[in-house]
């Protein structure tokens, strides 16, 4: 567990990652504790994580996060793994455990629902959920989505057989289905509507229409920043509710932050100042 009197040293990798928020928000989380932490970026590809990963731990690091396009050979890499991690696999939190080495976890799904529920307001029991796209966005998320007890988990993906091979790694008994984007334009009345595609960073949104939306519902989008503008946009045409993922950022953060250190942050403060940055 980390103290004011030790170097915890942490670091994200990924590619790209120059942009990263992650350094901030963590340096921001320690500053509350009162923590010595360093957190570096360590941009690599697939094929230079194995190394640059145990270079890490080396030079004294402890625990990070992996980021795309590396979550899914953090998990294989791996010593052992949480259930969540198991579920998506792919890990975007390492911590060093003795002598069985990395221990991976997901921590996407806790910081979504946590944004949803304790910063919204926003429940999940006995609601219509759907899912745009079933890649590894989706995958981190789906778990802690469907232990909230939604009456219907519906995914559209493209790949229908991806997205199908994602729902039953979850076991009969969660409501989940299976749709394309052809079907989806049958569809309608859903009380949460989640955006896991990465369009946003093509400038893109995804095919919706108004009658997708049940009242009172809200469109919720894991990206945030300059990703999350096409679709707010698209849903401020439509007069439709949305969220940006900046909340579930800070919120996944957080519960990284936990597991290596201990030490549960305040994470609407970091929040505030990062919207605050950047309006």
């Amino acid at each position: 567990m980390a103290s004011a009197r030790q170097l915890t040293k942490l670091a994200l990798f990924g590619k790209p990652i120059k942009s990263s928020l992650s350094p901030s928000i963590h340096r921001m989380f320690a500053d509350q504790f009162d923590l010595n932490i360093s957190y570096e970026l360590k941009e690599t590809d697939a094929e230079g994580f194995p190394a640059a990963l145990k270079d890490f731990h080396l030079g004294g690091g402890v625990g990070c996060n992996v980021t795309l396009p590396l979550k899914h050979e953090a998990w294989l890499l791996a010593g052992r793994s949480s259930k969540q991690a198991n579920q998506a696999q792919a890990a975007n939190t390492l911590v060093y455990e003795a002598p069985s080495g990395w221990m991976a976890h997901t921590t996407d799904g806790e910081g979504l629902v946590t944004d949803l529920i304790v910063n919204h307001g926003i429940g999940l029991a006995g609601k219509r959920l759907l899912i745009l796209g079933a890649g590894g966005a989706a995958a981190s998320v789906l778990g802690s989505l469907v232990e909230g007890g939604p009456a219907s988990v519906t995914l559209v993906n493209r790949d229908v057989v991806r997205a199908r091979a994602l729902a039953e790694r979850f076991g009969a008994g969660h409501g989940i289905s299976v749709i394309n984007w052809e079907r989806l334009q049958l569809e309608s009345g859903f009380d949460l509507v989640i955006n896991a595609t990465s369009l946003g960073h093509k400038g893109q949104v995804p095919a919706l229409k108004s009658s997708l939306f049940a009242p009172g519902s809200v469109c919720y989008d894991l990206n945030y920043h300059k990703a999350s503008e096409p679709l707010k946009q698209c849903c401020e045409d439509m007069n439709q509710p949305y969220i940006d993922g900046l909340g579930m950022l800070v919120e996944q953060a957080a519960a990284s932050f936990k597991i290596w250190t201990g030490k549960k942050p305040d994470s609407r403060v970091v929040i505030n100042a990062h919207r605050s940055e950047a309006n």
